[in-house]
C-alpha cells in the first residue's frame, strides 16, 4: 500500500499560512507605534507648538504649548486606549476576532480625520482620543487573533511580532517626523498625521479576506466552520484527521470549562484565576514602568533639553535600535523560553538605566532658568549610549514577551476578558507615565519635580521589580499547546510553580505516549467509551477493513514491510463532538486514552503499511 499523501504529523499540513497570517495580522501594532512615535515629534515641531498654543509663552516669551497642555495630548490617547481594551470583548466575543479588528481600524481612522482637520487643541485632543480607543481595540484583538491561529511551536514568536510591528511604526514615525518637522506651515504635522489613514486601510482589507479562528467559532459552537478555517490555516482539508483531532481538543477543553459555569469579570478574580489575572496585569505594568515610553513619548524634548544637538537624529537611532533588536528576540522566544529572556532582559535594563540615572545626574546641571547645563560632553554622550542599549534589551526581551504571555495564559472561556483587563493595565500605566513625565521630569516652580535624568533612578527601580516578578509569577509555557498552558496553571503538584515550571510535563504526554497492545476491543463510531470513575488509561485499537466502515477488529500482526508511524494529540470529550475520522483502507488507529475527572486526553498513532521495494 502506498503512503498517505497527506502523513499526520505533530503539526500536521503546513503551518506557513498561520504563519503568514499571523504574521500580517501584527501589522495592527504598525497603527500604535507610528501613533505613538508621531507624537513625540511633534511635540518638538516649533509650528505645532506655536499653532496649538493657548496663551502660554516659553523662557524667551515666544508661544508654546505648556507641560499641563503637553500631558494632556500624550496622555489622552492612553486614555482612549484603556476604554478601548476594556470595550474589547464586546466585538471580540460577539461579532468576532476578524469583524472586531476591522471596525476597531475605522474607529481608529475617525480619530484620524480629527486630528488632520484640527486647527485648535480641543478638537486635537478628541482626535486623539478616538485614535487611542481604536488602538486600545486593536492592542487587545490582534493577539488574541494570533495566539488561537497559531502553531504552538512558533506562537511566541507569531505574537511578538506585534511588538516588531510597534518598533516599525515608531521608525517609520521618526524619519517622518525629521522630513516635516522643519516646515512653516500645517503640513509639518498634517503629513505625518494623515498617513496613519493608509495603514489602517491596509489593516482592513487584509482581515477581509482572513478566516476567522478557529477557537471562536468553536466557542460559537460552529464546528463546520472552524473545520474549515483550521484547515485553511494548516493547509489540509477539514475532514483530514489532524483538523478533527485538534478541533476535538479544543472543543473539549471549552466544554469542561463552560461545564463550571459561564465567566464574568469577577471570575477573572477568584480561584485559579485570580493568579493568572495578576501575572498578566503585573507584566504589562511593569512593561510600561520599565520607562520605554518615556523615550519614545518624551525622548526627542529630552535630548533636546540634554543638550544634544540633532535629536531627531538620536531619535531615529533610537528607533532604528528598537526595531532591530527585536529580530533576535522573535527567534530566541521559542528557542530558550519565555522566562530567561525576561530575566536577562530585566537584568539587562536594570543595569542600563542605572548608567544612564548616574553619568546624567553627575554630568549635566541648570541655570537660574532651568536651561540645561552639560559639564561632561563625552560622558553625556556615552548615556545617550546607555539609553541606546537599555532599548535593545527592552525590545528583545519584554517588548514582545509581554504581549506573549498575556495572550497564553488565560482559557479560551475568559481568554478574551482576561486579554482586555491585561491590556487595558498597560495602557493605564502608559496614560500615568505620559501624563506625570512632564511634571516629573521639567523646569518650573510649585509642581514640576525637575528630576531631569534623575528620572532613570525611577525606572531603575521598576527594572529591578522585573526580576522578582518573573522570577516568582511567570510560567514556563515554551512549547505548550493553550489547553495544555491551561492543564499547567490548573494544577497543584510542585512542579506547576513558576520557579520549577520549565520541567512541567502535559498529563497526555504528545508525541511519546506508549503504543498499546493490539487487540483491545474499541466501540464504533460516535458510541460512548467505558471509563473509571475512579481515572486510570483505557487502551483501544482498530483497524480499517477495504470499506471506510470502521467495526472494532483485532489488527494483524505487524509484517516485515516499512512501516510509517505519525502521531497526532488530541483530547476528546465523550460522546466526541468531532466524528471519529474515516479511514482508508489498510490504515490502522491505536488509541490511548488517559482519563481524569472531567477530561479525556488521547493520543492517537496512524499507521500504514508500505509494499516491498
Amino acid at each position: 500500500m502506498k503512503r498517505l499523501p497527506a502523513a499526520i504529523e505533530a503539526e500536521a499540513g503546513s503551518s506557513w499560512p498561520a504563519i503568514a497570517i499571523g504574521a500580517f495580522v501584527a501589522f495592527g501594532g504598525l497603527l500604535f507605534g507610528y501613533d505613538t512615535g508621531t507624537i513625540s515629534g511633534i511635540l518638538a515641531m516649533d509650528y505645532w507648538r506655536e499653532q496649538f498654543s493657548t496663551g502660554y509663552r516659553d523662557a524667551k516669551g515666544h508661544l508654546d504649548v505648556s507641560p499641563t497642555d503637553t500631558s494632556a495630548v500624550v496622555s489622552i490617547l492612553s486614555a482612549g486606549t484603556f476604554f478601548g481594551a476594556l470595550a474589547s470583548p464586546l466585538l471580540g466575543d460577539n461579532i468576532g476576532r476578524r469583524w472586531g479588528l476591522i471596525v476597531s481600524c475605522w474607529v481608529f481612522n475617525l480619530g484620524v480625520i480629527l486630528q488632520t482637520a484640527a486647527g485648535q487643541l480641543p478638537l486635537f485632543l478628541a482626535g486623539r482620543f478616538f485614535a487611542g480607543l481604536g488602538v486600545g481595540l486593536i492592542s487587545a484583538l490582534v493577539p488574541l487573533y494570533q495566539a488561537e491561529t497559531a502553531p504552538k511551536w512558533i506562537r511566541g514568536a507569531i505574537v511578538g511580532a506585534y511588538q516588531f510591528a510597534i518598533t516599525i511604526g515608531l521608525l517609520l514615525a521618526a524619519v517622518l517626523d525629521n522630513a516635516t518637522h522643519e516646515r512653516k506651515d500645517s503640513s509639518s504635522y498634517r503629513i505625518p498625521i494623515a498617513l496613519q489613514f493608509a495603514w489602517a486601510l491596509i489593516l482592513i482589507a487584509g482581515m477581509l479576506i482572513l478566516p476567522e479562528t478557529p477557537r471562536y467559532l468553536i466557542k460559537k459552537n460552529k464546528m463546520e466552520k472552524a473545520a474549515v478555517s483550521l484547515g485553511k490555516l494548516r493547509r489540509l482539508p477539514k475532514d483530514h484527521p489532524a483538523i478533527l483531532a485538534e478541533l476535538t481538543d479544543v472543543k473539549e477543553c471549552h466544554d469542561y470549562e463552560m461545564s463550571i459555569g459561564k465567566a464574568s469579570y469577577l471570575d477573572l478574580f477568584r480561584g485559579k484565576m485570580l493568579k493568572r489575572q495578576l501575572t498578566g496585569m503585573g507584566i504589562q505594568a511593569l512593561q510600561q514602568l520599565t520607562g520605554i515610553n518615556f523615550i519614545f513619548y518624551y525622548g526627542t524634548q529630552y535630548f533636546l533639553n540634554s543638550g544634544i544637538s540633532n535629536p531627531f537624529t538620536i531619535t531615529m537611532i533610537t528607533s532604528c535600535i528598537n526595531v532591530f533588536s527585536t529580530i533576535p528576540g522573535l527567534y530566541a522566544i521559542d528557542v530558550w523560553g519565555r522566562r530567561p529572556l525576561l530575566l536577562w532582559g530585566a537584568i539587562g535594563m536594570c543595569l542600563s538605566q542605572l548608567l544612564v540615572a548616574i553619568l546624567g545626574t553627575t554630568t549635566t546641571g541648570q541655570d537660574a532658568n532651568g536651561n540645561i547645563l552639560v559639564f561632561n560632553l563625552p560622558a553625556q554622550k556615552a548615556s545617550i549610549a546607555f539609553v541606546c542599549i537599555y532599548i535593545f534589551f527592552f525590545a528583545s526581551t519584554w517588548g514582545p514577551l509581554a504581549w506573549v504571555v498575556t495572550g497564553e495564559i488565560f482559557p479560551l472561556k475568559t481568554r478574551a476578558r482576561g486579554l482586555s483587563v491585561t491590556t487595558a493595565t498597560n495602557w493605564l500605566f502608559n496614560w500615568a507615565i505620559a501624563y506625570a513625565t512632564p511634571y516629573l521630569v521639567n523646569y518650573g516652580p510649585g509642581k514640576y519635580a525637575n528630576l531631569q535624568s534623575k528620572i532613570f533612578f525611577v525606572w531603575f527601580g521598576a527594572c529591578f521589580l522585573c526580576i522578582a516578578f518573573v522570577y516568582f509569577f511567570v510560567y514556563e509555557t515554551k512549547g505548550l499547546s493553550l489547553e495544555e498552558v491551561d492543564e499547567m496553571y490548573n494544577q497543584t503538584n510542585p512542579k506547576a510553580v513558576a520557579w520549577r515550571s520549565k520541567g512541567w510535563i502535559p498529563s497526555v504526554n504528545r508525541g511519546d505516549a506508549e503504543r498499546p497492545s493490539p487487540g483491545s476491543p474499541v466501540g464504533s463510531k460516535g458510541e460512548k467509551s467505558t471509563l473509571s470513575s475512579e481515572g486510570g488509561v483505557s487502551e483501544e485499537s482498530m483497524v480499517a477493513p477495504a470499506s471506510n466502515s470502521v467495526p472494532a477488529q483485532t489488527p494483524s500482526p505487524a509484517p516485515a514491510a516499512k512501516q510509517a508511524q505519525r502521531q497526532v494529540p488530541i483530547q476528546r470529550s465523550i460522546p466526541s463532538p468531532v466524528p471519529v475520522p474515516v479511514l482508508e483502507p489498510g490504515q490502522t488507529i491505536t488509541r490511548a486514552m488517559l482519563v481524569r475527572p472531567g477530561r479525556v486526553g488521547r493520543t492517537v498513532f496512524i499507521e500504514e503499511e508500505s509494499d516491498h521495494e
